[in-house]
């Protein structure tokens, strides 16, 4: 296993030291003078409703701020841990982290020299504060954090954990830091837009308006010398619009999907122009409804799995945004190759359409004028289901019913609803299949926890459930989840994730049809340094956390 103990050290924190330029000045005022000059813009195609209020608030994920991505100039994490490459983990507000045996404690030196934006210095009262009020206001605890307590030991703080963090080390670690000195006064951290945003970050907000949100180098940033001088945040309605703008060089950063990316993007100026789909851990998936049929029948999730063409997913569906899906344990790969059982290693998808009609056939299934009949007698027919508009989606689920029915005879359909119907009908358990993505961190566990823990029907309001909408139910797979997580070695994980893929790769609980990759788009005509298949230190997704860890990264072309 890849992921281990974090003890961050003298050798890393140079490593951070050396992403920023040096000499700062430090009398924390805001201003473009200790940048090294140049612009960027940065967009997103979420329409112009994003910028009608402003809202820097880091804990409301709907807001300006987060939505555009701007807020990661602004509030900084203590560490960032990368989801591709080697998964590695950077300091950030913190000098050093180290979490104890079983991931249920963290320690954590808060940086030395560090300045809000205001001029008030960044301490270590800021960290517990900042996780205090996660603690006692649930609704900001966006990543389940169940912090038991938060307190200052000597020159450290130590973060105590109900229960072990080791598959959420990034949702610790990557929490928004806020000061305490402005936000001890906001009687409502879940809705106050915090119009005033005083951040740790090397950036501040110069303007807000409805056209754009302009930002700031600041002096006094303790990450050095911000080697762009301004930023700035657009909006447009939609990915053609985003697109254009890409095309023409109005916008340099952003994160869309493009159909035939290289005729549409690259090769509109092949010198300057990336597409980058970092491959990170989370395939997309056939759910299906497990307590509905066909699909409550293994042998028809089976016998489906095996005549998926992941090839033409990943061709026509994704636009070869990312590689395709090759490992029957549904880890994409080459991120998790490291994760992969001994067993699996070697196997990979094939399509084998006989084999398929075998299964079936062996569980009591037959055909009549070539339409699948199953063994109580009634034809087989189910509908797959996904938002209209989201074509990448739609096509891929119109690829699957295609091969499903001149395959198996299934009556496969596809239905395109609106996006809020969607989310209700997967929540509620009102559907047969849909094409899904999977949550993603520094291991595989986010895969099988999304489509194997029988936990979140459990925790289901109103016949709701969260997550797991295909509704398994597997005790042994829910306890192999809660033993991986809990563990307190590599060999006891290992041995857990082996055995979850075995029951992944035998009961089909989902069906693992291409990877799910994070997409962005820059040019390298002002600036170089980005994150790229050939250097994974982060992705280059404008509105991760390590946003801010790019943007230091990068250099004024020609330098």
């Amino acid at each position: 296993m890849r992921l281990r103990k974090y003890l961050i050290t003298a050798s890393a924190i140079a490593a951070v030291s050396a992403i920023a330029l040096t000499g700062c000045s430090s009398n924390g005022s805001s201003g473009a003078s200790s940048a090294s000059g140049g612009s960027l813009t940065v967009a997103k195609p979420d329409g112009a409703a994003i910028l009608a209020t402003q809202i820097n608030n880091p804990f409301i994920s709907t807001g300006s701020g987060m939505s555009l991505g701007y807020d990661r100039m602004i509030y900084e994490p203590l560490a960032i841990v990368n989801p591709v490459g080697k998964n590695e983990t950077t300091p950030w507000l913190a000098s050093k982290v180290e979490w104890n045996s079983d991931y249920t404690q963290l320690t954590v030196t808060p940086r030395k020299g560090v300045k809000w934006s205001d001029g008030k210095p960044f301490t270590a009262d800021d960290i517990v504060f900042t996780y205090e009020l996660i603690k006692k206001t649930p609704a900001l605890d966006l990543g389940g954090l169940k912090l038991s307590a938060a307190k200052e030991d000597g020159d450290k703080v130590v973060l105590t954990f109900d229960e072990s963090k080791f598959v959420k080390q990034g949702d610790v670690l990557q929490v928004p830091i806020v000061p305490e000195h402005q936000w001890k006064g906001i009687a409502d951290p879940t809705k106050d837009a915090v119009k005033n945003a005083i951040g740790t970050g090397p950036y501040t907000i110069k303007s807000f308006s409805s056209q754009g949100v302009v930002l700031n180098a600041r002096d006094g940033y303790w990450g050095g010398k911000a080697p762009v001088a301004q930023l700035k945040y657009l909006e447009y309605n939609d990915n053609t619009g985003l697109l254009r703008a890409l095309q023409s060089g109005e916008t340099d950063w952003a994160q869309i999907f493009i159909t035939d990316y290289q005729k549409n993007y690259v090769d509109k100026d092949p010198k300057h122009n990336v597409f980058w789909g970092a491959n990170v851990l989370s395939p997309d998936m056939i759910v299906v409804n497990t307590t509905k049929a066909p699909f409550n029948d293994v042998a028809f999730r089976k016998a489906v799995n095996m005549v998926v063409d992941r090839k033409a997913h990943a061709e026509k569906a994704r636009g070869n945004a990312g590689p395709e899906l090759t490992n029957v344990t549904g880890i994409p790969q080459p991120t998790g190759d490291q994760y992969i059982a001994s067993e699996y290693k070697d196997k990979s998808f094939t399509i084998d359409v006989e084999g398929a009609k075998k299964v079936l056939s062996d569980a009591g299934y037959t055909w009549k004028s070539g339409a699948l009949i199953d063994p109580s007698g009634n034809p087989v027919s189910f509908t797959l289901q996904d938002p209209q508009g989201w074509n990448d989606y739609v096509t891929g689920i119109q690829l699957v019913a295609t091969q499903i029915k001149s395959t198996l005879g299934a009556d496969a359909k596809v239905a395109t609803p609106d996006a809020d119907t969607w989310f209700a009908n997967i929540g509620s358990g009102d559907f047969q299949a849909a094409l899904h993505w999977t949550g993603s961190g520094s291991n595989p566990w986010h895969i099988y926890d999304d489509v194997m823990n029988g936990s979140y029907l459990q925790q289901a309001a109103d016949g709701k459930v969260s997550d797991n909408f295909g509704r398994y139910d597997n005790p042994e797979a829910t306890a192999l989840l809660k033993e991986y997580a809990q563990a307190s070695d590599d060999s006891a994980r290992t041995e857990a994730l082996n055995k979850l893929q075995k029951i992944f790769v035998d009961d089909v609980p989902a069906i693992a049809i291409g990877t799910h990759p994070q997409l962005a788009q820059y040019n390298t005509r002002k600036f170089t340094g980005w994150p790229s298949e050939q250097d994974q230190y982060a992705t280059a997704d404008p509105t991760q956390p390590s946003a801010v860890q790019v943007l230091m990264k990068l250099k004024p072309a020609g330098k």
